[in-house]
């Protein structure tokens, strides 16, 4: 049984240049994602066997990609420019060298919850709606 540790992970944030450059959003505590999906398109008929219903596949969604953070204000409040901007911008979550690769999207920032606990550190939780199709780059 495979497994690997995902420590050292990276999520990270491009920059719109061309060659866009792409800087490391510090602090990552969970990463999460990409949640894709599909539709599904309901085919059965009369004539369907044994009485069971029948599909195909419809439409893909790319999902969402949600990162918590241990929250550093100057860090992490120039993400406040991406929840405002309703055009997306491309991320991606950089794997640790073993397995190594990465995962590349379009998005934009739907969801941002700080959090200033009594007794614990401030964090701060992520959400993005992938456009487009996610895909993932070998390790070289």
């Amino acid at each position: 049984m495979a497994g690997y540790n995902a420590f050292g992970t990276r999520f990270e944030r491009g920059d719109g240049g061309d060659p866009e450059s792409f800087d490391m959003v510090g602090e990552a505590t969970d990463i999460s994602g990409p949640e894709q999906e599909r539709e599904t398109i309901e085919t059965t008929s009369h004539q369907s066997p044994n009485g069971y219903r029948e599909f195909v596949g419809g439409l893909k969604d790319g999902g969402e990609v949600s990162f918590e953070v241990r929250y550093d204000p100057n860090i992490h409040n120039p993400l406040q420019d991406d929840f405002e901007d309703a055009l997306t911008r491309n991320y991606r979550i950089v794997l640790p060298e073993t397995p190594g690769g990465i995962w590349n999207f379009s998005g934009f920032l739907t969801n941002m919850g700080m959090e200033f606990p009594f007794e614990d550190a401030m964090s701060c939780s992520f959400t993005f709606k992938i456009s487009g199709k996610p895909y993932f780059e070998e390790a070289s």
